[in-house]
């Protein structure tokens, strides 16, 4: 059975021996009375909590509250992340249960009030601190029940009780968190921009919008989507060692974490980049099959993306430990995809206009992709990975990333005025250079720091946001808008 500690309100108020109020500016000022300390260490022990209590207005009782603002302290139950922006918690691999009587039926409850002491205790404190999930079992109204009710109440979480003899989690609980580490791992959040420079090759090649009617580009697009899922996951394994060691990971950087933090094992990693290729094989036989371009156009381009996709951290190329990590991002989320979208479609691989197409969408993509290793470089250094940041320091890199931004919208100009791309570019000045005189000048003031930064969120959101107008404008273009 899951070890166990059950925190109930009323053996806190006669057992327990605590001031309930903080009185320093942190929690961490004021010394731990003796019951606190065994609290915490219980707390520390337990794969379970329980929480006991009366909903009195709507949330916990001052004193349950008192109890956890002295003993959930910063550095026990949660820390802020390095940089000083975020925070982790601290008490992830458990999971509790909230037991509350009410006066207020339970529906009306939850309808009318939405629950908030038990959104305040399951998702403000408890899930702040990294424990999940949080069940609620919620009986009222108390003072209308019989004794019958009353003893069916205690039955019901007497049954909740003995559930934990065949694990914290449930059947479904461990489902729904095993699906969540795998979504996270898939890091969903880059793909879009893979499916745009995709469709802007098809559109080239077949314009018009009856293109995303045809199975070809689906197919062709599942074929490319699960080359991502595989190069993610390899990413994963590979730098493995460099996300334990970085302090400044957030969304954009730093991996997805889950092996870092022991929610996918490899050998699960290994198994879903096995399927992935077998799913990447399968596809690229259905284009062989389907597709009007030569199987041999097929394979070539194909084949030369996935080099280059896998390559990035996997050996031997290894790009991203050896400097060429960030051109190899651009070319692949620009010209690689683009082309074959081109090709699945009909394009030859040859003609100027895929060609013509990718290269503004690849200077943009530089900027954001030579930022993210910023705030991972310590990491990487320690690693042996020498991205651009490593190598060239974080102003080098800033540096890169000003002169990409600048090339990147000049380009996009010169096609914009000269009708290159089939017209693609059209009008993009009037977005490309509000925002890319904005972002080069958050760069300047970066250049210009006395210390490097540690983590420049804001800065990364600004240059992926600047890559969108090289996919979506041409996009729109392309389809006849």
């Amino acid at each position: 059975m899951a070890a166990v500690i059950a925190a109930v309100i009323a053996a806190v108020g006669v057992q327990l021996a605590f001031d309930p109020h903080v009185h320093t500016p942190s929690p961490n000022d004021q010394p731990l009375e003796a019951d606190l300390q065994q609290a915490q260490e219980l707390v520390a022990w337990a794969d379970h909590l329980v929480f006991v209590y009366p909903t009195w207005w709507g949330s916990v009782p001052a004193l349950l509250k008192g109890f956890l603002d002295r003993i959930m302290a910063p550095g026990f139950a949660f820390q802020t992340c390095e940089g000083g922006i975020g925070y982790q918690g601290l008490l992830d691999g458990r999971s509790a249960q909230l037991i509350t009587t009410m006066d207020t039926p339970p529906l009306i409850h939850r309808l009318l009030y939405r629950q908030p002491g038990r959104n305040a205790m399951a998702r403000a404190t408890l899930g702040f601190c990294g424990v999940r999930p949080v069940r609620t079992l919620a009986f009222g109204s108390v003072k209308d029940a019989s004794p019958r009710q009353r003893q069916a109440w205690v039955t019901r979480a007497h049954r909740e009780g003995e559930r934990l003899a065949r694990g914290r989690l449930t059947p479904g609980e461990r489902l729904a968190d095993k699906a969540g580490a795998w979504l996270r791992a898939l890091r969903l959040q880059f793909y879009p921009m893979t499916w745009v420079a995709y469709a802007m090759g098809g559109l080239a090649a077949s314009p018009g919008g009856g293109v995303f009617a045809s199975p070809v580009f689906w197919l062709g697009y599942l074929c490319l989507f699960l080359l991502e899922v595989a190069t993610v996951l390899v990413n994963e394994l590979v730098d493995l060692r460099t996300d334990r060691l970085n302090r400044y990971y957030s969304t954009f950087t730093g991996g997805s974490r889950v092996l870092v933090e022991g929610r996918l094992s490899r050998r699960e990693v290994r198994a879903g980049i096995v399927i992935a290729l077998l799913g990447v094989a399968a596809s690229a036989v259905g284009l062989l099959i389907m597709a009007p371009a030569a199987p041999a156009t097929v394979i070539a381009v194909l084949g030369m993306l996935a080099l280059l996709a896998i390559g990035y951290t996997a050996p031997p190329l290894m790009l991203s430990y050896r400097g060429l990590g960030e051109l190899d991002v651009a070319v692949t989320h620009s010209i690689g995809v683009l082309l074959c979208g081109y090709v699945f479609l009909g394009g030859a691989w040859h003609d100027p206009l895929p060609w013509l197409l990718s290269l503004p969408l690849l200077l943009a993509i530089l900027p954001s992709i030579t930022l993210s290793g910023i705030p991972d470089r310590q990491a990487d250094a320690s690693a042996g990975k020498r991205t651009l940041a490593v190598r060239l320091g974080h102003r080098g890199a800033l540096r890169v990333a000003l002169v990409a931004t600048l090339l990147a919208a000049g380009c996009a100009l010169v096609w914009s005025l000269s009708g290159l791309a089939a017209g693609a570019y059209a009008g993009i000045g009037l977005a490309v250079v509000p925002h890319g005189a904005w972002l080069a000048w958050w760069l300047v003031r970066q250049l210009r720091l006395s210390h490097p930064p540690e983590r420049i969120d804001g800065l990364m959101a600004a240059s992926l946001g600047y890559v969108l107008w090289f996919g979506l404008i041409p996009l729109f273009r392309l389809a006849g808008g």
